[in-house]
């Protein structure tokens, strides 16, 4: 099957409204969201983990010692405690110590978050391409990668200007533990409250930057790079449009985008997490954190994310795909 062929037949399978496929890449991604949250919560444990505050200790004065120099306070880093230790511990430790359905806190805020961020990333990617197709160009017989790039830019960073608040409240959900004061509400809506009446506007687009950073990097690694394998496949490889196409697409984008994503969330996932006034900014959470803690820290939870996202992918790739045969065709 030529390459123009298979591309019409494919443009003919998406004939849908943009208000049926935000609807369906929603759907999808909450599903997934739902089946993989667990792992997002032991990621964002694991990347918080090394955060340990500084104390000050009285230095005992020499002999001799001028007054205005005694008893100075010297700061002093606390002794780290390791508590989390791979995917399986962390998971283990959170439901021995907190219950199982300390996995699920923030949930709520997550499928919102799936809801209004998947839904515009994914959901437009197909439209924006498009746009961007007639733009630039680009051979209709080929691959298209600069087309594909642009549209997951645009989508990923876009998605985020409108998600960042419901990605706040669960980053805060998902770091809280029972032995955590100051940081825990009761819900997600007063969430929303508290951190608005606390932080203002700025406090629920907190890591905005990071974020829209991150997202844009991982929209092209998850939906470009699952748009351009799947093709390949079914180009070069004469896969079969099933779900045995869909899953191997699904673990390669999950692959690339733990690969490329992972140093930008955990700084996300930091400084979203910080007491307002611990970080100056995103890029000065950044410099500490690899001052204090060494350029291994910018992959803590690489394992759990890795199991996310992958797991995340498959999960939402084979869904919209599934809805997708059903839905669109009604549409």
């Amino acid at each position: 099957m030529s390459f123009q062929r298979r591309t019409s037949e494919k443009t003919t399978e998406l004939t849908a409204s943009v208000p049926v496929k935000l609807l369906t890449a929603g759907t999808a991604a909450c599903f997934a969201d739902f089946i993989t949250f667990p792992l997002d919560t032991a990621k964002v444990r694991l990347q918080i983990q090394g955060e340990q505050p500084v104390r000050t200790v009285a230095m005992a004065p020499a002999i001799n010692t001028p007054a205005s120099l005694k008893l100075n306070p010297v700061p002093v880093p606390a002794t780290q405690h390791v508590q989390y230790r791979g995917l399986v511990g962390t998971i283990t430790t959170i439901t021995r110590q907190e219950g199982f359905r300390t996995l699920y806190n923030g949930l709520s805020a997550g499928l919102q978050r799936q809801l209004c961020f998947c839904s515009i990333r994914l959901g437009l990617y197909d439209t924006v391409k498009s746009f961007y197709g007639s733009l630039l160009k680009e051979n209709e017989a080929g691959l298209q990668i600069g087309t594909r790039i642009l549209a997951g830019l645009t989508t990923g960073g876009a998605a985020v200007m409108i998600a960042q608040p419901t990605d706040v409240v669960k980053v805060r959900f998902q770091a809280a533990t029972r032995s955590s004061t100051g940081r825990r509400y009761a819900s997600t809506l007063e969430a929303y409250r508290t951190i608005h009446r606390e932080e203002g506007v700025r406090g629920l687009w907190k890591g905005a930057v990071p974020n829209v950073g991150r997202n844009a990097i991982v929209n092209v690694a998850e939906i470009v790079c699952y748009d351009v394998v799947k093709d390949c496949l079914l180009l070069y490889a004469q896969m079969p449009n099933d779900i045995r196409c869909h899953f191997s697409a699904a673990v390669v984008a999950g692959l690339a985008a733990t690969i490329v994503a992972s140093p930008v969330d955990v700084v996300k996932t930091r400084y979203m997490n910080s007491p307002r006034g611990q970080y100056r900014g995103a890029l000065d959470c950044a410099i500490r954190m690899g001052a204090k803690e060494g350029v291994a820290a910018f992959y803590k939870g690489f394992v759990p994310s890795f199991a996310r996202l992958v797991s995340w992918n498959v999960v939402m790739w084979i869904s919209y795909e599934q809805l997708k045969l059903v839905i669109f065709k009604q549409s």
